[in-house]
């Protein structure tokens, strides 16, 4: 069982986390829009800047890995049915470019003007971050775990939260911090050509 946080908090991640997976998960409430939802992770690896240094370092489900494969998305759930992670990001963290200081992890729904929808509408949203024994392990032991329990009524876009470098450390920054504008603002502020 791994440190719950809140919004807010930072830990320092464990010196032996080489390989990291990141699982999201979330339920959407009943409400009657007759759309689904469909909520997407994203990845920007970001420099001293606070920017990418390019489109290759934003990580989504048209774009599955980064540079050198430091950072890879496992593919795009469109229903986020079931228990368990919704969607996955995994960090090798000994292959992260050095012009790396800053791992951004979001989530955004999808076509959320055209379908009426924001994270108001969506419940029992987490992240958590686990050590990977290896390539193959996609569960690995889970050692942080942050519960999203803020009420976003008009965000489309949330930066769930940053894993950061501080000296040889890396560390893990609880945000839930929410936008509006969706995907697209996330990538004009992460200087992600739209």
């Amino acid at each position: 069982m791994g440190v719950n946080l809140s919004k807010g908090q930072r830990v320092t991640l464990d010196k032996t986390m080489n390989l990291a997976l990141v699982g999201l998960g979330w339920d959407t409430n009943k409400y009657d829009g007759g759309k689904d939802f469909d909520l997407d992770v994203s990845a920007f690896l970001l420099g001293a800047n606070g920017k990418v240094k390019g489109d290759n370092d934003f990580i989504f489900y048209n774009n599955l890995k980064s540079r050198g494969d430091a950072v890879i998305h496992t593919g795009d759930n469109l229903t986020g049915a079931g228990d368990g992670d919704d969607e996955v990001i995994l960090i090798n963290f000994s292959k992260v470019p050095p012009d790396v200081e800053k791992i951004a992890i979001t989530v955004t729904i999808y076509d959320a003007v055209n379908r009426v929808q924001n994270f108001g509408q969506v419940s029992n949203s987490y992240v958590r971050v686990a050590s990977r024994a290896n390539d193959t392990d996609m569960v690995g032991v889970e050692s942080i775990r942050y519960d999203l329990v803020e009420d976003y009524s008009v965000e489309t876009a949330v930066v769930v939260c940053e894993i950061y470098k501080h000296g040889s450390d890396w560390k893990f920054n609880a945000l839930g911090s929410g936008y509006k504008g969706g995907l697209d603002a996330l990538c004009r502020d992460y200087g992600v050509s739209v």
